[in-house]
């Protein structure tokens, strides 16, 4: 039966720009490339088609395929990263940076992350263009299953977001209860995306009326435990959520 608009599928996929993939499920694709996170999570995903958690030209081309559909897509920049604006090269005071800025250095500006293509006396040209903006990116894919399961596709999209597999989920009488890890709050790419998980729930679940969060932390046996807890890092963000956040 022919994918549509709703259906949740586990994929796996890589992105290529010109010779060179930039995005990738598959681990070994990455260390062959260079570009391998040893503090991401490789491995298909779980998305939703028409909640644009991947670029919308790709999302495009699996609608209406089957199940097991292998394939390969030219993607247009008005359907992936659009075009390279203008009006995204802004002028920015050099006071503004930590430190002397060059080019090649990245900023972060009222929400926008950009990188310095030029320093003219006391100000940066800052690009706040997508790095592939502009570019037709190719996408060669597996579509490997449906996912039926509304706890499977819960736990899809929390990896999807946050990279975490470690939260729990029971569904019942109307409460999708997530059982989380001590810690979890020093993770700050899950702090971000909590939101838009609660969101996604409400919004594919007409069932759920309520979403628990229950974070359990137990004594320590010794005062190191405590102190790793107290430490616990941030996990590592993804290129494939940023697109999704897009």
């Amino acid at each position: 039966m022919a994918l549509q608009e709703g259906d949740f599928i586990r994929l796996r996929y890589t992105g290529r720009a010109g010779e060179n993939i930039f995005d990738t499920t598959d681990e070994e694709n990455a260390k062959e490339e260079g570009i391998y996170n040893p503090r991401a999570e490789y491995g298909p995903v779980t998305v939703r088609l028409g909640s644009h958690h991947i670029i919308i030209g790709l999302e495009d081309e699996l609608i209406g395929k089957e199940v097991g559909a292998e394939g390969q897509v030219d993607i247009p920049p008005e359907k992936a990263f659009g075009e390279h604006e203008e009006d995204g090269m802004k002028s920015v005071p050099t006071s503004q940076f930590q430190e002397k800025p060059k080019r090649g250095t990245r900023i972060e500006v009222e929400g926008r992350e950009g990188v310095v293509v030029d320093v003219i006396g006391k100000r940066a040209v800052v690009d706040f263009n997508h790095p592939l903006a502009g570019q037709t990116l190719t996408y060669s894919y597996t579509i490997l299953e449906k996912v039926e399961d509304p706890i499977e596709q819960i736990k899809g999209l929390i990896k999807l977001f946050s990279g975490r597999t470690d939260v729990g989920i029971t569904i019942a009488d109307g409460v999708a209860e997530l059982t989380l890890p001590p810690a979890i709050t020093y993770d700050r790419r899950w702090m971000v995306w909590r939101g838009t998980l609660v969101r996604e729930i409400f919004e594919n679940y007409a069932d759920v009326n309520d979403v628990v969060m229950k974070e359990t932390i137990s004594r320590p046996a010794t005062p190191e435990a405590a102190l790793e807890i107290e430490e616990a890092p941030e996990s590592a963000e993804t290129e494939e959520t940023k697109e999704s956040e897009e």
